[in-house]
């Protein structure tokens, strides 16, 4: 178990591979307050979005979602 977690913590530390990003519709959006500098993609509208602590920032155009 404790060598699993070792292995779980490299991965994170140092990724070999792409990582899966959250996904939701902008109605769904977590509350970007509870995910400061959070990335996540925005099924609907096809981009990805990060929090900045306050809202959720299109990649696109850097509004406000």
């Amino acid at each position: 178990m404790l060598g699993e977690l070792v292995e779980a913590a490299r991965q994170l530390a140092a990724p070999t591979s792409p990582t899966a990003l959250f996904a939701c519709a902008a109605t769904d959006l977590p509350p970007p307050g509870a995910w400061p500098q959070g990335l996540l993609l925005v099924r609907d509208l096809n981009i990805l979005a990060h929090s900045d602590g306050v809202r959720w920032i299109r990649s696109d155009t850097g509004g406000a979602i």
